[in-house]
């Protein structure tokens, strides 16, 4: 079954669809989003590595999950249901998406169940006669102060290979050691994403 995703203009405004696809295959500019998930007990982020027979990317690692709204699909949906269809992350009903610059007030006064928006940026990136040509969205989600369960997650093995639970100075060494090991839009997703980081976690 083919999958509609969003064609943008450089201003991120909605011009259109195309199959998935056939998109990467024409270089077309589309939305895409990265999101990042962070432990608030543990302050550590969650790493996926991409199955291996991926259409580009496999066995790559990056941001807890990374897709494309589809058409007629808002991204908050969107966000819900590749949570659910990659790490079987059940997302509570009640979640809402604030701008980073929100998180402070909000988790001082004990507020969960909230994603954060921390920008986006545009990006072009060849795969052997496939591209990713993206206005990538980037948010994250962080637990509440009990942490996440490890049974919260089941993942689905046709996208992840393997997640890993990571400290924040364990990254910053591993992509300066081997920065090969990442996707293309890892790096500056997570660039958008670590301010915010490293002031929830108290890093």
């Amino acid at each position: 079954m083919s999958e509609m995703i969003i064609l943008v203009d450089e201003n991120d405004q909605e011009i259109g669809y195309g199959e998935k696809l056939q998109v990467h295959r024409e270089n077309r500019l589309h939305r895409a989003f990265s999101i990042f998930i962070a432990d608030s007990k543990e302050k550590k982020l969650l790493l996926q590595k991409r199955a291996l027979d991926k259409y580009h990317s496999g066995g790559l690692w990056t941001n807890a999950c990374c897709s494309h709204p589809r058409m007629g699909e808002t991204m908050r949906d969107a966000l819900v249901n590749r949570l659910k269809v990659e790490l079987g992350l059940e997302v509570p009903e009640d979640l809402r998406i604030l701008q980073a610059d929100d998180a402070a007030g909000f988790r001082k006064s004990g507020g969960e169940n909230v994603i954060y928006e921390t920008g986006s940026f545009r990006y072009f990136a060849p795969f052997d006669g496939l591209s990713e040509h993206e206005i990538d969205h980037v948010f994250v989600y962080f637990s509440g102060p009990e942490g996440f369960d490890s049974s919260a997650f089941s993942l689905n093995p046709e996208e992840v290979a393997e997640t890993v639970w990571i400290r924040i100075g364990d990254l910053t060494d591993w992509m300066a050691e081997s920065p090969d090991d990442f996707t293309a839009w890892f790096r500056p997703a997570y660039a958008l994403a670590e301010k915010l980081l490293m002031e929830q976690l108290q890093i």
